[in-house]
């Protein structure tokens, strides 16, 4: 089963995908007044969203016509504040199994900066058949 194109919270938050494999994912997206705090940095949430809306792509497109996967953990941290300009996510495999993918997901701005950094786990669901 191949991941539908971005909508809902993902097309809400600007996200874009730039690469999409199943060996790695890149989304990217421009600050915008929806991905702020009321501080005017980029809010946690969205750095959340990102690396799991990457991550989420990157295991359903490996395990494909297989099943679908679903997150059980996200675990993001916020290395620098962004109040503006263009970020971007790119998800690559840490492990890749039967049941379980862990996918890293590293977030830079547009000066290639390390802003968040997540990896997420996902829970393969195959048709036992």
């Amino acid at each position: 089963m191949q991941p539908e194109p971005l909508s809902g919270f993902a097309a809400a938050m600007g996200f874009r995908l730039v690469e999409a494999g199943a060996d790695r994912v890149v989304l990217s997206w421009d600050v915008s007044e929806a991905n702020l705090q009321p501080y005017g940095i980029v809010h946690g949430g969205t750095y959340c969203g990102a690396v799991e809306t990457a991550a989420s792509w990157a295991a359903a497109l490996w395990l494909g016509d297989r099943g679908k996967v679903v997150g059980v953990s996200n675990q993001t941290d916020f290395l620098r504040a962004a109040t503006e300009g263009r970020m971007t996510a790119t998800a690559t495999p840490i492990h890749r199994g039967r049941s379980q993918q862990l996918w890293l997901v590293e977030v830079v701005d547009d000066l290639n900066r390390p802003v968040a950094r997540g990896q997420v786990r996902l829970q393969n669901l195959t048709d036992p058949r």
